[in-house]
């Protein structure tokens, strides 16, 4: 369409030209030409008209300063560190969705400003799964996921800045509106990061997320169903994923999340394993639905298969299995849900939730 409009404006613009020259030659002699402003009266005028105004620059955020909970502090915040976390997991996000899994900017967005609103603050699945949710006394946290690495997450315009409607410039958004909302989330990649061409691309690609507070992890090397493969190729698809996130300079393996949310048939190559050489070891391995996850500390939790809710609506199964039914669900059920009391040294829940207690993990506990 553009080659099209290029033409006929080119073929205008001769038309006229022949229609001026005909008219002047009929109108007798030709006008003395225009002034031209000299070159450096030109670039003088340029210099001094006012540059155009600078973009947003990206909302920072900082960690809230401990606290020293009490048992009366804890009370007060309706700490319950015992409690559910929802952890999301998107796929692509784009305007034309073709599947079912695709989320449009517009419901990402949505989605995100309402966890806001509830008082959720992200955090990545490796603080998750290593008990490090360091947030505000009150606050929720929520682990933010995107599988498959598609360049719908993350890409950078000509200024360096995230491409408006990928993931990224969504979650920056949302936390410039609401500052209590912490820019992070954690990216599962295949062999093809964010469909970056070329190791530099991909290496300065993962390095900005990775400056920038994001987490990237092994999604395995080519996304096949590890179930359907044997124990051998299963750990050579999670090891080849490693590899490739190594080089471009990934260095915290501490989560992993599987292909389709399919265990292997021998479920312990999920979370550690070897092949030609090389040795993996995850502390938390993710699942592909259909539920929030219990707490870290909690009885219940498993590291090998960490539940996620799929973001969607209320179609179909997603009834009662996707994000929209999970977090009313979780609204209107306060006491099941995680509640932080602010102290990274402590552990808190109400009394009645002590039977709860799996691991301390070197914690204080508090019950009120």
């Amino acid at each position: 369409m553009r080659k099209v409009v290029s033409i006929t404006g080119v073929a205008n613009v001769v038309v006229v030209t022949l229609g001026l020259i005909a008219l002047s030659l009929m109108r007798g002699p030709v006008s003395p030409p225009r002034t031209v402003v000299p070159h450096s009266e030109a670039q003088k005028k340029a210099e001094q008209e006012p540059p155009p105004p600078a973009k947003p620059a990206l909302p920072g955020f900082a960690l809230p300063a401990p606290v020293q909970a009490t048992e009366e502090s804890a009370r007060a915040a309706g700490a319950n560190e015992l409690g559910l976390v929802p952890v999301l997991m998107y796929h692509r996000i784009r305007w034309d969705r073709s599947a079912s899994i695709d989320r449009t900017p517009k419901q990402l967005r949505v989605e995100l400003e309402r966890l806001a609103r509830a008082g959720y603050v992200p955090v990545t699945a490796a603080e998750f799964v290593e008990g490090r949710m360091d947030i505000a006394a009150g606050a929720h946290p929520v682990v933010l996921t995107f599988d498959d690495g598609n360049p719908s997450h993350f890409a950078l315009d000509a200024d360096g800045r995230p491409m408006k409607d990928t993931a990224v410039a969504v979650i920056f958004d949302v936390a410039r509106k609401f500052p209590s909302f912490r820019p992070v989330a954690t990216f599962y990649v295949n062999r093809e990061p964010f469909g970056l061409k070329g190791e530099d691309a991909q290496k300065a690609g993962v390095r900005w997320l990775l400056d920038h507070g994001f987490e990237v992890a092994n999604h395995t090397w080519s996304h096949q169903d590890l179930r359907s493969l044997s124990n051998k190729k299963v750990s050579e698809q999670i090891v080849r994923g490693e590899r490739l996130l190594k080089k471009l300079g990934v260095s915290d393996f501490a989560t992993f999340a599987l292909p389709f949310g399919s265990r292997p048939r021998k479920g312990s190559l999920g979370r550690g394993g070897s092949w030609d050489g090389s040795k993996y070891r995850y502390e938390g391995v993710f699942l592909a639905g259909a539920e929030p996850s219990n707490s870290p500390f909690a009885k219940g939790y498993d590291p090998r298969e960490i539940q996620r809710i799929q973001s969607n609506g209320l179609a179909g199964d997603c009834r009662k299995w996707c994000s929209t039914y999970w977090l009313k669900w979780l609204d209107d059920h306060p006491d099941e849900r995680y509640t932080a009391d602010g102290d990274p040294g402590s552990l808190s829940a109400p009394r009645q939730h002590r039977l709860k207690l799996a691991s301390k993990r070197g914690k204080k506990v508090i019950y009120y």
